[in-house]
């Protein structure tokens, strides 16, 4: 009689198993579960770009000549001469902390996920000349 009772168990666990592994695989070769959640990315860089740096860097990277008057120690971000000698870690730090009297700080504005997207972003302008 216990023979009996085990049955529906291990037939149950074993239906189980072969659900979840055609569902692994129906995932792995299609690259998302039909009806699922979509796959979340990271943070748009360039769209946070647009949105907190354009007014002062422009959507090039190149200040205008209007704000190269206001803001006399602004960087052009597409010159690719002047982003060679910059790190990633001081990029960071100048958006997240600010620099100087004139730029602001965008740590209360981003976190370090968009600040790192914004980086990267940022690196791509010396090559959108």
């Amino acid at each position: 009689t216990m023979n009996f009772l085990i049955y529906p168990v291990v037939i149950a666990a074993i239906t189980s198993v072969a659900c979840i592994n055609s569902r692994s695989a129906s995932l792995t070769t299609a690259g998302e579960r039909p009806g699922g959640p979509a796959i979340q990315q990271g943070p748009d860089g360039r769209m946070l770009y647009l949105k907190n740096c354009r007014q002062c860097h422009s959507a090039t990277g190149a200040p205008s000549s209007e704000t190269k008057a206001k803001y006399a120690k602004i960087k052009s971000l597409n010159d690719s001469a002047f982003m060679a000698t910059v790190p990633d870690d001081s990029i960071l730090t100048v958006i997240k902390k600010g620099a100087g009297k004139d730029m602001k700080s965008f740590g209360d504005r981003m976190n370090n996920e968009e600040i790192l997207a914004v980086l990267k972003y940022v690196r791509t302008l010396p090559s959108k000349k």
